[in-house]
């Protein structure tokens, strides 16, 4: 069942259509990539799922009720420009955004300090969001996005300055919200963030949504049937059969057959021709090969 839903939604700013009939689903409690280069479409989408702005024609629905002019309960938003008040503190901001969200202060409290500890803010949440690094403003960005527990969290290039530590955190942070039931659209022009934490995807170019599915379906559809073989000894100069060596390194060989064939029979041949296969592996495309593919696609179209 989806959580979210668009239907040919559109949204023009003068002449400029910065988002052109994008249709798209977003299953319960899945990870969903948003995808696009910078100025695709994606951040005037996201608004337009908050209830910031609205689209010209379609329509969105959230658990199937149709979004209005009021920003959907139950959605936590991470925008990549940061909103934070600079001269509050830290401390004070959140807890002012978590009532704002519903929380009592009670709740709020304890929420907030089960946060700061987990992203290891203990010794910057009395300080004010001006003294903050751009790590610790992220992190505090994203305490504000979850702290009333939101079953919709839409995050927008949120490793965007942080240093690898605090990426790896924030992560895993997605990664228990995801298993505790918490449907999250991640947005990004970072393919293998996306290949890495997401079930399904979206791409959206010049407007438009150009693919959309499950990640590793799309990679599958994608194939260009070329393999890796790595041998437990030294490999023949000629490789035996009708393949395209693509690369070799010692004893691992990139190819792709001549002619159509399933990996079995191939590693089948192989064996048949005293090959000492140590692995022996379909090599898909990665996701940014995919993007680049159906961006220049849709750019000539």
């Amino acid at each position: 069942m989806s959580i979210l839903t668009l239907q040919a939604i559109s949204k023009t700013f003068q002449a400029y259509k910065a988002v052109d009939q994008v249709s798209f689903s977003v299953p319960r409690g899945c990870i969903y990539g948003m995808l696009g280069p910078n100025g695709a479409g994606k951040t005037t989408t996201i608004r337009m799922i908050t209830g910031i702005t609205h689209p010209d024609s379609g329509e969105i629905f959230l658990n199937g009720q149709k979004v209005n002019a009021t920003i959907p309960e139950g959605i936590g938003y991470m925008p990549e420009e940061r909103g934070l008040y600079k001269k509050m503190k830290v401390w004070d901001h959140l807890m002012y955004l978590a009532q704002l969200k519903g929380l009592s202060e009670t709740s709020a409290r304890e929420e907030l300090k089960m946060w700061i500890e987990r992203l290891d803010m203990k010794s910057w949440y009395t300080k004010k969001v001006e003294e903050l690094s751009k790590g610790m403003t992220q992190k505090a960005q994203f305490i504000a996005s979850v702290i009333h527990k939101p079953e919709l969290l839409i995050l927008d290039e949120p490793f965007s300055g942080l240093d690898p530590i605090s990426t790896n955190m924030i992560k895993d942070e997605i990664t228990k919200l995801s298993e505790s039931g918490t449907t999250i659209i991640f947005s990004t022009h970072r393919m293998e963030q996306v290949e890495e934490i997401c079930e399904r995807m979206v791409l959206i170019n010049k407007g438009k949504n150009v693919l959309e599915g499950n990640v590793e379906e799309i990679r599958k559809a994608n194939r260009q049937h070329m393999f890796e073989l790595v041998s437990e000894s030294e490999l023949p100069a000629q490789f035996p059969g009708s393949f395209n060596e693509i690369s070799r390194a010692g004893r691992k060989v990139k190819f792709s057959p001549e002619k159509a064939i399933n990996a079995a029979d191939l590693l089948r041949h192989f064996l048949n021709e005293n090959i000492h296969v140590s692995s022996f592996q379909e090599q898909f495309p990665s996701i940014n090969d995919i993007f680049i593919k159906t961006v220049e696609n849709s750019n000539k179209a």
